[in-house]
């Protein structure tokens, strides 16, 4: 139990930002959440997330410990680029699941996570688990981060959507581009009766991809681009949609390309993110070294 006594200087605020501005450790969601199940009391009270507080409230905050999770942990082997107390930032390699879902419930990257973390973390929406900040696919390999407290994986999501974070990709395409750099801007939607497959569509999502070809490769009668990729925004497979919309698929994509005898999976690979760091506040940036069949097709 937490107790506070309101300052004449804070008088006036919402009480979901006094409690925000006085607790870091608490999420903006949290903190809605303890509210209206009056974990978070004033002068013994339950109040609305909109109360203004007064001088000399007294604010009790309860804080729920956080319960086992059901998915399970897994000793699973993982490439770890960094870790501290707030995050960890993996190396996934390709054919790896981040996240278990229906037909992966398990040897997934958050089942290798939780048996790395388990005494560190601190809990995301009331269970013990790691709060995924962003993900990849199953065959696309590179850096995935997660946080290890809802306070940390809400400030690194408000600073993806204040485009704050920055993920650098390296992707081999098919073809010789005619512009060597570029931005592609295309919004993209799910595709019709597909699950999985998401396409470009005028009413979808605005997403925006940034490029430069690094380098060209000849292999046989074929041309080859070594690309990096940075995402503007974040939309479901974007680079393998926006290079298929411009004529220049990811090698080896059979969703949205061809299959190749050159690699067994799209030729993209998430080799740099930065971000500020929301505790030590200093600029961090991650490379993820390039996988054997990327670094081989180079």
């Amino acid at each position: 139990m937490k107790n506070v006594i309101v300052n004449e200087n804070d008088k006036g605020k919402r009480l979901d930002i006094y409690i925000a501005e006085n607790f870091n450790e608490l999420s903006r969601t949290m903190i809605k959440k303890l509210i209206e199940s009056n974990n978070i009391l004033v002068n013994d009270k339950s109040e609305k997330v909109s109360y203004k507080v007064q001088a000399n409230d007294n604010i009790s905050i309860d804080i729920p410990e956080a319960k086992e999770t059901k998915l399970k942990a897994q000793e699973i082997p993982l490439d770890i680029i960094y870790e501290d107390s707030d995050i960890i930032v993996i190396n996934k390699p390709k054919g790896m699941v981040v996240h278990p879902a229906n037909g992966n419930p398990d040897g997934t990257l958050v089942n290798a996570i939780l048996s790395i973390c388990k005494n560190s973390l601190s809990g995301i929406g009331g269970e013990l688990r790691p709060g995924i900040v962003h993900r990849l696919d199953k065959d696309t390999s590179g850096i995935v981060i997660f946080a290890k407290s809802e306070y940390i994986q809400e400030c690194l999501i408000k600073q993806m959507k204040a485009n704050i974070f920055s993920k650098e990709y390296l992707a081999i395409c098919e073809g010789a581009f005619k512009e060597k750099e570029g931005l592609i801007n295309a919004p993209i939607a799910r595709k019709e009766n597909s699950i999985i497959e998401r396409c470009i569509d005028p009413n979808g999502d605005i997403a925006i991809t940034s490029y430069k070809v690094l380098d060209e490769k000849n292999i046989g009668s074929n041309i080859y681009s070594v690309v990096k990729c940075k995402l503007e925004t974040g939309r479901t497979h974007q680079i393998r949609v926006h290079m298929m919309y411009i004529n220049h698929p990811l090698l080896g994509d059979t969703l949205y390309g061809n299959s190749s005898e050159l690699i067994n999976r799209q030729a993209l690979h998430s080799y740099k993110t930065s971000f500020i760091h929301p505790i030590l506040n200093i600029p961090v940036t991650y490379i993820a070294p390039l996988p054997e069949d990327i670094k081989k097709l180079i």
